[in-house]
């Protein structure tokens, strides 16, 4: 058997001294790291035109926060699926838009502030995949900025007037606009189409399938502007201010059913999360509409105010309508159909809610 040398021996005899040490002595705290927590937080957001900015309330109670400034014409605001950032359009149709607002949802921040140049007049949004898409009414066009390079990566024409609301299919191989003054819907698909055959009508060698988005144009009327598609993707409703509202069948691309409302101002329009009713605003005599989706009849007229924009809040089965000319929210129970409550607001317009981790 080896022999032990002594420095060895000694060091382990001290080792052991630090470590009973360290133990009886009683102001002795080893270092534990402990783990990040977080605490959820949800909010609603509506815009306010009048003050330039966006207001925060707390999501059960409704009551008010804190107010965001954002800068000058909010009109539209979605948020990013971890609910960490909300995006503001602000067409300032007046002075050629070109902004939207990035705010931080976690220190309820103003973050920074995209320039669409040269795509203008930025009004309807939406978010897929880190692409925030956006309707440039100013050039008759959809654009989409990738939030990590940080620019505009795809631009769609679409030829038309005020292409003014969007909204993406969610395999995001379609979107759907309204091009209000040249009444027409916009749909735009990805589509699968044969090898491009060149004049001399011989196609070159190893010529191949191609996809390309295609956009096909559904006639409505001057005016349509507030949209929305049903959960199961078969039809798109829009309505005018002449009290008409159209139901597009997509499947086939084509006006599937005219429907005369008699109201006239006819705005923007939401199908409950159900997918069963249809409820359209006007702006104009403040009565809301709702519609059966189904049998595409009226089933009640109501009295909140004068509705432009709405937002269908799911987890409570809840309705908000920005009453813009009358400065308020009107909050409404779908399940009775009542007013719940009412919010004062200055010119409010967007609105929705967000569900945010923060730092505890």
């Amino acid at each position: 058997m080896k022999k032990v040398r002594p420095f060895i021996i000694i060091l382990i005899a001290l080792l052991q001294v630090r470590s009973n040490a360290a133990k009886a002595n009683v102001g002795y705290t080893p270092h534990v790291s402990l783990p990040l927590t977080s605490v959820a937080k949800k909010y609603v957001l509506i815009l306010s035109k009048s003050s330039q900015s966006v207001v925060v309330l707390d999501y059960n109670t409704l009551d008010s926060i804190t107010s965001i400034p954002v800068g000058a014409d909010p009109h539209e605001v979605i948020t990013s699926p971890d609910g960490s950032k909300a995006y503001i359009s602000r067409p300032e149709m007046n002075d050629s838009g070109h902004h939207i607002t990035i705010l931080n949802l976690q220190s309820l921040q103003k973050e920074q502030t995209i320039d669409t140049r040269p795509f203008y007049i930025p009004h309807g949004l939406a978010l897929q995949s880190n692409r925030l898409w956006f309707t440039a009414q100013g050039s008759k066009a959809v654009a989409v900025y990738d939030l990590n390079v940080k620019k505009v990566t795809q631009v769609f024409g679409t030829g038309q007037d005020f292409t003014h609301l969007i909204q993406l299919r969610p395999d995001g191989k379609a979107f759907y606009t309204t091009n209000v003054e040249s009444g027409t819907v916009s749909i735009y698909e990805l589509e699968e189409l044969p090898p491009y055959m060149p004049p001399t009508g011989v196609l070159p060698q190893g010529a191949k399938p191609r996809q390309e988005w295609r956009q096909t144009l559904i006639q409505v009327e001057p005016g349509c502007e507030g949209f929305d598609v049903s959960k199961d993707g078969k039809e798109l409703w829009t309505a005018s201010p002449a009290g008409n509202i159209f139901v597009i069948d997509l499947e086939n691309k084509r006006l599937k059913s005219r429907i005369h409302s008699d109201v006239l101002g006819l705005h923007r329009l939401k199908i409950t999360p159900d997918d069963k009713t249809v409820c359209i605003v006007s702006v104009k005599t403040g009565e809301l509409l709702y519609y059966n989706r189904q049998t595409q009849q009226l089933e009640q007229t109501v009295k909140t105010g004068q509705g432009a924009g709405i937002y269908m809040d799911e987890q409570k089965n809840r309705m908000f309508l920005s009453c813009t000319p009358n400065n308020y929210v009107s909050v409404v129970d779908l399940a009775t159909r009542k007013e719940i409550r009412r919010i004062p607001i200055g010119r409010p317009d967007g609105i929705t809610s967000v569900s945010v981790n923060t730092p505890n």
